[in-house]
């Protein structure tokens, strides 16, 4: 069972930037599928990012062209960029890893889910 942990949450105002870390001791994170979710309260959990073992990524319409996923293989660190962060970003984070689809539209797939980190975005 593979733990995930995740950091780098806050609060900014509307325009700023976040950049979120998980980490997966025991593993490479550029050796499974990572993904980044969020779930805001009273909403249903959405997909944000994923990378692919090759890589690739792709991203939510809602965020793309301001969050980039990233990693860092000699940290064995995935990252999440947020820049021009609106208050409808406002959520709490998950980073998941683990999922043979590999897609952030089924978060079901990813095996191995974090502990959270809130952002929260003010206007």
């Amino acid at each position: 069972q593979a733990q995930v942990f995740t950091s780098g949450g806050g609060s900014v105002q509307a325009g700023g930037s976040l950049t979120l870390s998980c980490r997966v001791p025991g593993y490479t994170v550029s050796g499974v599928c990572m993904g980044w979710f969020r779930q805001a309260p009273g909403k249903e959990r959405e997909g944000v990012a994923h990378i692919n073992r090759d890589s690739t990524t792709a991203y939510a319409d809602s965020v793309k062209g301001r969050f980039t996923i990233s990693q860092d293989n000699s940290k064995r660190i995935l990252y999440l960029q947020m820049n021009s962060l609106k208050p409808e970003d406002s959520a709490m984070y998950y980073c998941a890893a683990g999922s043979a689809l590999c897609t952030w539209r089924r978060s079901e797939t990813f095996r191995y889910w974090g502990q959270g980190t809130q952002v929260t975005v003010s206007s």
